[in-house]
């Protein structure tokens, strides 16, 4: 066998890969499995959505290669989104760059600004494709504890304390994955002086804004924050579009310049139809946020009575569509924990720890799951 490339002893395969075979494999055997860990939305996308898409199929250039940028009706649509809901104003031609989801987004990201040995600030708990990016790229993952008594908001002073001179980016993830905790404006104020007295590149991956969040806020509304700011959005959770791989990075000319410099040596546009559907999404009324989170507030409702059944506890004001619960007195391990839900009751649970090791002592439930299995789940443990 050829031998692989050293950088590859640096990143393991993903959790959710793993795991799902061995979910997979449980199913195979006749177990009633009720899946609760990952966060694919089961909701369709708006029908104009859809009929967008279709529609399209039939235009002269839908099946030609398309520009990198994406087109130009796209970059204005999302650019008067921001302008709608999170009051930030964006040039559509240079401030503003599609990306087939932010998981891409991610690793462009890394590779436009990341040299070997560059240090990069990333949350625990936090979303793992931010270790795994880093490693990819050959720099140097260093954690900021996040915990429930401060939050789930970093320590500034705590960070500033400690020598920054090597730190290049830092992950930020508000409304948090996999939490629900919410910055405010003052958080993201000091976040942005941090950024700049210490000449780092805040991040934040901000797609959960629109599910069960009366506060939405973009850190690109502070002033002066597209001086050391980017923002990533994608239509996947306020959209029911995970699949269709539509994301957005939002920031100053230059920064935007430099990761598309990185992205059109890597693809060669995204598919016409996605877009048009995206833009079309991106025109929903008021109305779509209103029915998808009268949904997720049913499910969620359903959810606390599940974790009461666990003995688990949980923040009722927590946003996004994920409840995240701490383990009942006396259990010590998420893994072991979930595991046995999982062995006992054919439900699979996220454990906490696959955030990082401030997720110990914590699960987490997806809310994209119907309310009957989330009612079947729960009689499950009144049998």
């Amino acid at each position: 066998m050829i031998k692989v490339a050293d950088r590859l002893a640096s990143v393991e395969e993903y959790y959710f890969s793993k795991k799902l075979r061995e979910v997979g494999g449980l199913i195979a055997q006749g177990k009633p499995i009720i899946n609760m860990g990952i966060g694919s939305p089961d909701l369709a996308p708006a029908q104009q959505v859809l009929d967008a898409l279709v529609n399209s199929l039939e235009d002269e250039k839908a099946h030609q290669y398309q520009s990198y940028q994406g087109l130009p009706e796209l970059r204005m649509g999302v650019c008067s989104f921001y302008q709608k809901y999170f009051d930030v104003s964006l040039n559509s031609n240079t401030e503003v760059l599609p990306l087939m989801g932010s998981k891409e987004g991610i690793m462009h990201i890394s590779m436009a600004f990341l040299n070997p040995g560059d240090e990069v600030l990333i949350p625990n708990p936090g979303y793992p494709t931010y270790t795994s990016v880093t490693n990819l790229v050959g720099a140097v993952a260093r954690y900021y504890d996040l915990s429930e008594d401060g939050n789930w908001l970093p320590d500034i002073k705590a960070l500033e304390q400690t020598d920054l001179s090597k730190v290049k980016i830092m992950w930020l993830s508000y409304p948090h994955m996999p939490t629900g905790a919410n910055a405010n404006v003052a958080v993201f104020e000091e976040l942005v002086k941090f950024a700049k007295r210490n000449q780092i590149l805040l991040v934040n991956d901000n797609p959960y804004s629109f599910v069960l969040n009366d506060h939405r806020l973009s850190i690109l509304s502070v002033a002066g924050a597209k001086e050391v700011a980017l923002e990533l959005n994608s239509l996947s959770k306020t959209f029911n579009m995970a699949g269709w791989r539509v994301g957005f990075v939002f920031g100053s000319a230059e920064h935007i310049g430099a990761i598309l410099k990185v992205k059109s040596n890597m693809d060669s546009g995204m598919f016409y139809g996605l877009q048009k559907g995206a833009i079309k999404a991106l025109e929903l009324s008021a109305d779509w946020y209103a029915k998808l989170n009268e949904v997720y507030t049913r499910r969620r409702s359903l959810m606390f009575q599940l974790a009461d059944k666990l003995g688990c506890t949980y923040d009722t004001s927590a946003t996004g569509m994920f409840v995240w619960a701490k383990l009942p007195k006396g259990a010590t391990s998420a893994e072991e924990f979930i595991d046995t839900v999982l062995y006992d009751k054919s439900i699979f649970i996220t454990p906490g720890t696959i955030f990082g090791s401030q997720g110990e002592g914590y699960i987490r439930f997806s809310l994209c799951v119907k309310e009957a299995q989330i009612e079947q789940a729960i009689k499950r443990f009144e049998a």
